[in-house]
């Protein structure tokens, strides 16, 4: 039996899709090291906030109102903020997405499909210290600017980008 060229063409699309993937939850998306350095390269040309955090980080559920405010006043800037949970994979999305039902529903992010945690965080910082919250401040030029560690405030935040969005 021979398929339809449609029925090739839309099989063919599919196998082709990378692995960044939206689960049910349209909040959160699968992004694996690879993938996460292609979208930061697309993004050159803004300010961007890459925010490692996770589920069980205590200080993450401090900083992460301050993040969802800062993401909410500056996009006519060229800001963007770039969330990363760093939870454990094989846990699915429901452990995130409970989370997030509970404490930040406005919230978006992306979710680890590397084995290691320290994989992602990689990309951007070789020598990561495992600390969480931690984030990092690209200027326009998607270079490091500023590296923030532990739950901080907006205003925290709003220090290191500022100078970054007048350039």
């Amino acid at each position: 039996m021979q398929l339809p060229k449609r029925c090739l063409a839309a099989i063919a699309c599919l196998l082709l899709l990378p692995s960044l993937q939206a689960t049910a939850d349209e909040r959160i998306a699968y992004i694996t090291a690879p993938e996460l350095e292609q979208l930061l390269k697309a993004q050159r040309g803004k300010v961007i906030l890459v925010n490692f955090w996770a589920t069980w980080c205590a200080p993450c559920l401090k900083e992460i109102p301050a993040l969802m405010e800062l993401a909410d006043e500056y996009p006519d800037h060229g800001f963007e903020l770039v969330a990363v949970a760093l939870d454990d994979p094989d846990m699915g999305d429901a452990q995130i997405r409970n989370f997030m039902d509970r404490f930040f529903p406005g919230f978006t992010t992306y979710a680890r499909l590397d084995y290691e945690m320290s994989t992602p965080v990689a990309v951007i910082d070789p020598v990561w210290n495992e600390i969480l919250p931690t984030s990092y401040a690209l200027n326009r030029d998607g270079r490091v600017a500023a590296k923030i560690q532990g739950g901080k405030s907006k205003d925290e935040f709003a220090a290191a980008i500022a100078p970054l969005l007048e350039d």
